[in-house]
């Protein structure tokens, strides 16, 4: 054990060693890293598999990592991987501990935190929190808080990409106030609409209605759903695009105005306005439309002076046109895919450029991205499809995962014994499988599904199987299929 702990410090040390000789070498040779200003510990305000994800960067390149956790999370994985683990939010719900700033903010000044990364979920896209770290002298890993207030509010963000030459699918110009607003907007533009949380994503607050007599129902379950997910029911209303794919573009901007994407995801296989498989590249993509995608999303970041990892969302109908969505200002679930055929760690990219290091310095410039295969991401949850896919708990006694050449895990909660909570996302395990190509691919994920073995609580596993015509569906009801070409 004393020997384990004496090559842990020996390693870090020589790591440390390394970053100090690179941040010299780099001082002298670009004007642009003056402003250079390493970082050294950093928390991750999240918890499950994003911090642990987050957590194994920081300590590839050298840097000390801080957990924070609910009092339910005591035995929770991330805890045990970070350097150190506090406690934050005492005596409150599980979920309203991961969104106690204050306690957050204590935390890291106590301890010498230069930075937080916030994961995805919880306080992500809250721009409230990003000052707060500002505030606190504490860097806030992702866009400045002015940015992450304008892509956040989804109103707004619809009028910059207006201001930006960016197509939008028809919607409020604000944040809608009253039933008889939203019954204005369907006079005028007729059914189906979608209602949409204005302050957060993840099909949350996400309403679609086809009729009248569906209207006030719906408009009251949209905004409970969102009051209770992000702390604000305001919901925004816009007309709903029927069967369209869902693509998104990932970006990166820097301090000095650097804005490069890599390239597209395709998450159109969605179960209730949530992602459940992720394709990069988009498949069967016409060229000319994913340079106008890729080239809307780089002017739309540049337009509010992006900085840090972000994703630009579309939908694409069947005529091929294409409507600006959101931007989602932090780092995505599905960012696994794009990490794999782009050989690019987002993570590693995040952190460089909260530092204060260029994209060119870094060697991220847009002539050199190239997409090398194809990669899917399939997300094993602790959900019961024989009760519509509602999530279930209790204790995990049998674990097995599928592994091997070209796949990858990202997991928190995935081992025998552990206790799946119901205060939490139902997640269990990230799959990503990777190939030459979309067939490769799919021949891996469909192997390394059907190693898993799950017992104690109920699932849902994706298998991968073939159909006549190639198209993509998802299947509700016992077990989930993705048909591929």
């Amino acid at each position: 054990m004393l020997l384990n702990m004496r090559g842990r410090h020996v390693a870090l040390s020589v790591l440390a060693v390394r970053r100090a000789c690179h941040l010299s070498r780099s001082a002298h040779t670009s004007p642009q890293t003056l402003e250079y200003k390493p970082i050294k510990k950093v928390m991750v305000a999240n918890r499950g598999e994003i911090a642990i994800r987050v957590f194994r960067a920081c300590t590839e390149l050298g840097i000390r990592t801080v957990a924070v956790y609910s009092e339910q999370d005591t035995g929770q994985m991330h805890r045990q991987k970070a350097d150190e683990a506090y406690l934050i939010g005492k005596g409150l719900p599980p979920v309203a501990a991961y969104l106690h700033i204050p306690d957050i903010i204590k935390v890291a000044k106590e301890n010498d935190v230069d930075a937080i990364h916030p994961g995805y979920g919880f306080l992500s896209e809250r721009a409230d929190f990003a000052q707060a770290c500002t505030d606190a002298g504490v860097r806030f890993i992702g866009p400045a808080p002015e940015v992450v207030q304008k892509m956040g509010d989804k109103v707004e963000a619809r009028a910059i990409a207006i201001r930006a030459g960016v197509p939008v699918v028809p919607g409020s110009d604000a944040p809608i106030s009253s039933l008889q607003e939203v019954q204005e907007f369907c006079n005028t533009y007729g059914f189906p609409i979608i209602f949409k949380a204005a302050y957060g994503g993840g099909g949350r607050g996400m309403r679609v209605v086809r009729e009248y007599e569906e209207l006030e129902e719906n408009y009251q379950r949209a905004y409970s759903e969102a009051l209770a997910a992000f702390g604000n029911g305001a919901l925004f209303v816009e007309k709903f695009i029927e069967k369209p794919r869902h693509i998104e573009v990932q970006i990166l901007g820097d301090k000095y105005g650097n804005v490069i994407h890599l390239y597209e995801r395709d998450c159109s296989i969605q179960r209730r306005h949530q992602k459940v498989v992720e394709i990069a590249p988009a498949t069967q993509l016409d060229p000319h439309l994913r340079d106008r995608l890729t080239a809307d999303s780089v002017n739309l970041a540049k337009q509010v002076g992006y900085e840090n990892a972000g994703t630009v969302e579309f939908l694409v109908d069947k005529h091929g046109k294409h409507y600006f969505i959101e931007v989602n200002s932090r780092l995505q679930v599905e960012h696994t895919v794009t990490e794999e055929i782009t050989d690019v760690d987002l993570v590693h990219a995040q952190l460089h450029v909260c530092e204060g290091r260029s994209l060119p310095e870094l060697g991220l410039k847009q002539d050199k991205i190239r997409i090398n295969g194809f990669a899917i991401q399939c997300r094993v949850t602790t959900e019961d499809p024989a009760r519509g896919f509602q999530p279930d708990t209790g204790r995990l006694e049998v674990f097995r995962s599928g592994e091997g050449m070209g796949i990858r895990l990202d997991s928190a909660s995935a081992f025998q014994g552990a206790v799946i909570s119901p205060h939490y996302d139902s997640l269990l395990v990230k799959v990503i499988a990777s190939g030459k190509d979309l067939p490769t691919a799919a021949a891996k994920m469909s192997r390394a599904l059907a190693e898993f073995r799950v017992r104690g609580v109920k699932n849902a596993v994706l298998e991968i199987g073939r159909r006549r015509g190639g198209r993509q569906v998802l299947r509700e009801g016992g077990t989930v299929r993705l048909e591929r070409d």
